[in-house]
């Protein structure tokens, strides 16, 4: 009886008492669990992109108390420390608009660059390789914008990667896992006082996991960001490989010292581009067929040297002739250069040396992400769009990423919004990427356009060259868009 009497009571524990209990458990439970590492905005990539977003976010007063993080794979006390001789320039290297200097400068991070690598160049030389008509950007006496004659800046990635480093150190405030890959992206948890089940937590080598209001990635082409955030990117393949070298010059340019001139011809199988760094420098993009790609690495100086100078000088014809050659392109290009006329001074000096170890490829696409947000998510640079790299803007779109999105976050903060809210990256998505998809657009009927060598498409395309040259107002329109200067068009 007394057994009975003890269940009869334990039967009616009142429901008010139990819910208590249960809290109870709850909390001893969650006590004992670690508590999530939360951060307001957490960058995948250490990169151009992801380094100039985390240096404007601390630089800003509006949002320097957000606390960030940033997770990189390689080890950046090495890119922080990175130094080369004078004579010497690595060959990946990228143009910078005045409009993405200007940026880095309000950020504070230009002045930590070594400005005596970076290179501004004043004019361009463009032209068909099949039909010599040919587009010259200079600047018209009264046309130039205000802040000068400078088309855009050559500047290695390193020395650019490099001062933001030193800059986001000076400014400091940011969590830095570096040497560290993503193992995984997943949700948070549900908890009594607080829900993450749909916050993103990024699990790093090393057991360390980060929870994020903000998951923004950085992280090129293949983002494993995007790929967690379920947004498809659609595109192609060129059957391309850029083929990139760091050259030296007989001399400073035609223009000498203050009025440094790029060079670009188009060939059938891929544009051919010669940038000028500092001194008698220049580096070297040739966007060719893999085939030819996998013979120029192959090559002796002497012979490679001898096919970037056949590039800009011989005709379409005699440079694939000398494309089947394994050996000797030296002796014949210094053959076939008698029997050949041109304009010495409407192309590039001659080339006299290749930098050791600076003969590369990489291959070349277009993509473009459906999206750049999704929930508490937000893709920049090369994980929200890959453009071929004719036209020298792959950078500074990520640069113009990065702008839009910190302004999108800084309007937030004022408003008290989520950062990581849809409404609240809306603003982002609608400003940046109309933008792009014109510019990934033109630039991929370009490639197409000049790889015809043959057929109605050539005497047109070479008519609106030469018609652009002869129109200055329009020559200097699209200078001003080349350089960032101009009126935004959509």
């Amino acid at each position: 009886m007394e057994a009975v009497a003890r269940r009869k009571a334990a039967a009616y524990v009142c429901r008010s008492c139990t819910r208590q209990f249960q809290r109870q458990l709850r909390r001893n439970y969650s006590n004992s669990a670690p508590r999530p590492d939360i951060y307001d905005v957490v960058c995948v990539g250490g990169g151009p992109a992801g380094l100039s977003l985390l240096t404007a976010l601390r630089a800003n007063p509006v949002t320097s108390h957000l606390r960030v993080a940033l997770v990189e794979a390689q080890d950046l006390s090495k890119v922080k420390s990175w130094k080369l001789p004078p004579n010497k320039y690595s060959n990946r290297c990228s143009s910078l608009t005045p409009t993405s200097a200007l940026f880095l400068d309000q950020i504070g991070a230009w002045e930590h660059l070594d400005q005596t690598r970076v290179q501004p160049y004043h004019e361009m030389q463009v032209w068909d390789g099949v039909t010599d008509a040919r587009i010259e950007f200079d600047w018209a006496p009264g046309s130039a914008p205000v802040e000068g004659t400078t088309i855009a800046y050559m500047n290695e990635n390193l020395n650019l990667t490099s001062g933001l480093l030193k800059r986001l150190e000076q400014l400091g405030g940011v969590s830095v896992f570096e040497g560290a890959n993503v193992e995984n992206i997943t949700f948070g948890e549900e908890m009594e006082d607080l829900d993450l089940s749909q916050w993103p937590v990024v699990h790093i080598s090393g057991g360390k996991q980060l929870t994020a209001r903000l998951l923004v990635g950085a992280d090129g082409a293949n983002s494993p960001v995007r790929a967690f955030a379920g947004i498809d990117a659609k595109g192609w393949d060129y059957n391309r490989h850029g083929v990139v070298a760091t050259l030296e010059m007989e001399g400073e340019g035609w223009g000498g010292e203050h009025t440094k001139i790029a060079y670009q011809r188009f060939l059938p199988t891929g544009p051919v581009a010669m940038l000028p760094m500092p001194g008698n420098v220049a580096t070297l993009v040739w966007s060719t067929t893999p085939e030819n790609a996998s013979l120029l690495k192959s090559l002796s100086p002497k012979d490679f040297v001898a096919m970037v100078n056949a590039a800009f000088r011989l005709s379409t014809v005699d440079l694939a002739f000398m494309h089947t050659q394994g050996t000797d392109q030296d002796d014949e290009y210094s053959w076939r250069l008698q029997h050949t006329s041109f304009n010495p001074r409407a192309i590039p000096q001659t080339v006299v040396g290749v930098q050791e170890g600076t003969v590369a490829s990489f291959p070349l696409k277009m993509r473009h992400a459906d999206t750049y947000i999704g929930e508490r998510v937000a893709l920049v640079g090369d994980a929200a769009h890959t453009i071929h790299p004719l036209a020298g803007q792959g950078l500074n779109q990520g640069q113009g990423d990065v702008q839009s999105l910190v302004k999108t976050i800084e309007f937030a903060v004022t408003h008290g919004q989520d950062i990581g809210s849809i409404m609240s990256l809306e603003s982002y998505v609608s400003e940046r990427y109309t933008a792009n998809h014109v510019l990934l657009g033109v630039v991929d009927k370009l490639h197409k356009l000049y790889s015809a060598g043959s057929g109605p498409l050539v005497p047109l395309r070479s008519l609106g060259l030469n018609a652009v040259n002869a129109l200055g107002p329009l020559k200097s329109f699209f200078m001003k868009q080349a350089a960032g200067s101009g009126t935004k068009i959509f």
